[in-house]
């Protein structure tokens, strides 16, 4: 049977995003605390709040700003038969762009034309340079003032589960098993599952709500580590620098110049792999550098790396003097490792979109989700859209239908499940 979403499930959908957007949960990459900011929080009691009153006698925010909840299954024999899938978002946004006094704007029935952002008139989501926006003619829109981003990732994950959660409610002739809710912080700076206990979660398979086009459906990601570069120089007075200095931003320059062209992100796409140089700190003595290194599999992974220290020895050598040093640290790795074993949540996932009439895609990511390293840590977690686009952006933008179809689909799953456990 086809799900479908009643309209005043779509309004309060919209009404959700619309309210969460505004309350700043940017990450700091920076930080050692854990979230790495306390606003954060402020979301995660408001979204506790909101399971509560939605009967989830037993949300909660943890210390660490995770929010939990159940929804018991509904017949409860069920909670016997059915394995026990969780659904998943984060509620931190990204920490290159703004999250602060998010303006969201709402365009019903677009009507395919490029999208001028209001507060900022040289910021335009143009027609010709989204694809996307030609199949979301006739949709309502959401994006930013274009001052901000618009923080649908994952917010518009976050506001597609609590509608379910809210629809299952509603719907006590739809049997279930028990699900299980997780909201968690810091995904953005690699840090999502940092504190997340997997076995007092209970469930058995989950699925991150933390994707963007209408039925892609991500089984893998990219295997990550993260790069840390200091670059010593030698400073003295300018006026009196004739072979003495050795200047640590120069030789930081012919670094980054030495990476391999053709593994940038700004060079590849769909499976290969890339170096990015993305933060530069420092002064004639000393410069520090943070670079990620990504690859879908671990013998690339080992490459990008190598060619990260080649770059350095490189410039070392174009600069006697200076020295560097390069410190790699794993950050997580590809979730297709895991999910290989576990070919019925997929299976379960594409049969539900395709009883939705939506043709599933599978897709690997290029970047990681919480479902990474919930994978590997023994909770195999793929990735369904949510509908935004260009995240972590001035351009970011939502389809509201496309997230209307992220929870249909998410409950049809939930469907799927029960008649394949019965």
């Amino acid at each position: 049977m086809r799900i479908e979403l009643e309209p005043k499930y779509q309004r309060a959908l919209l009404d959700r995003f619309l309210r969460y957007v505004k309350v700043d949960t940017q990450a700091d990459e920076n930080s050692t605390t854990s979230p790495s900011t306390e606003k954060q929080k402020v979301l995660g009691r408001l979204l506790a709040q909101d399971l509560l009153a939605l009967g989830c006698v037993d949300a909660r925010m943890d210390e660490w700003g995770y929010v939990f909840a159940t929804v018991p299954a509904n017949p409860p024999h069920l909670a016997d038969r059915v394995p026990v899938l969780g659904l998943i978002a984060h509620v931190d946004t990204a920490c290159g762009c703004s999250g602060a006094n998010v303006n969201p704007q709402v365009i019903e029935n677009y009507d395919g034309g490029d999208l001028r952002l209001p507060a900022n008139p040289e910021v335009v989501i143009k027609a010709s340079e989204e694809p996307n926006l030609a199949l979301c003619k006739g949709h309502t829109l959401v994006t930013t003032d274009g001052t901000t981003l618009l923080g649908a990732d994952d917010k518009a994950g976050i506001a597609e589960i609590v509608t379910v959660v809210e629809w299952l409610r509603d719907h006590q002739d739809f049997q279930h098993g028990t699900v299980r809710v997780a909201f968690t912080t810091d995904e953005e700076v690699g840090r999502g599952t940092e504190h997340f206990d997997v076995v007092a979660f209970g469930a058995q398979y989950a699925y991150t709500l933390d994707g963007s086009d209408l039925g892609e459906i991500e089984d893998e990601t990219f295997c990550a580590d993260a790069g840390k570069v200091t670059i010593e120089g030698a400073d003295v007075h300018p006026g009196y620098a004739k072979g003495k200095m050795v200047n640590a931003v120069r030789v930081a320059a012919a670094l980054v110049e030495a990476l391999p062209r053709d593994r940038l992100p700004e060079t590849t796409d769909k499976r290969q792999p890339y170096l990015h140089a993305y933060d530069v700190k420092g002064d004639v003595s000393k410069v520090d550098m943070k670079v990620l290194l990504r690859a879908f599999t671990v013998e690339d992974l080992a490459d990008r790396a190598e060619a990260l220290r080649g770059a350095a020895a490189e410039a070392e050598r174009r600069f006697p003097g200076s020295r560097i040093t390069v410190e790699v640290k794993e950050q997580y790795r590809n979730m297709g490792f895991v999910m290989a074993q576990h070919p019925r949540v997929m299976d379960h996932a594409f049969e539900a979109a395709r009883r939705q009439g939506i043709t599933p895609i599978r897709k690997a990511i290029r970047g990681g989700t919480d479902g990474s390293r919930l994978s590997l840590m023994g909770l195999p977690t793929p990735n369904l859209w949510a509908g935004g686009q260009n995240f972590h952006s001035l351009k970011e933008w939502v389809s509201l239908d496309w997230m209307k179809q992220s929870v249909e689909t998410t409950v049809q799953i939930l469907s799927v499940w029960t008649e394949a456990s019965a």
